[in-house]
């Protein structure tokens, strides 16, 4: 029986030795979800509009441009009115694709100012 006793504590203390752990390694943590950035009229559209439209579409327009995209209001205006999104989003080669005569922006950026519109237009 005494040899049972001291099989039983070595066994106990085997056991619990293994289940704990001094190493922050060893411990779980969920992973981080990097922190997004609110798209804004001026942390990101502003340059989108800069370095692909204002060249035709700024003040005064030019190359045939109806309206100037380089203001916060003139950029809303032109998504709500005169079908931005729609005119950026054409497939290249497609006929009133913007920029004139130019290629396609890519979908990451054409996304950001759906989510911009989508967001409420946040200056």
């Amino acid at each position: 029986m005494k040899l049972f006793k001291v099989l039983f504590v070595i066994t106990a203390t085997v056991l619990s030795s293994n289940c704990s752990s001094d190493s922050e390694s060893d411990i779980s943590t969920p992973p981080t979800t990097p922190p997004t950035t609110t798209i804004t009229y001026t942390n990101t559209i502003q340059s989108i509009m800069s370095a692909n439209c204002t060249s035709c579409h700024g003040t005064p327009t030019t190359n045939g441009a109806s309206v100037s995209l380089n203001t916060y209001t003139n950029v809303k205006n032109a998504v709500i009115n005169n079908q931005l999104i729609e005119r950026i989003s054409k497939a290249q080669g497609e006929s009133g694709l913007m920029p004139f005569n130019g290629t396609r922006l890519p979908q990451t950026t054409i996304d950001k100012i759906i989510s911009w519109k989508n967001d409420g237009y946040k200056e």
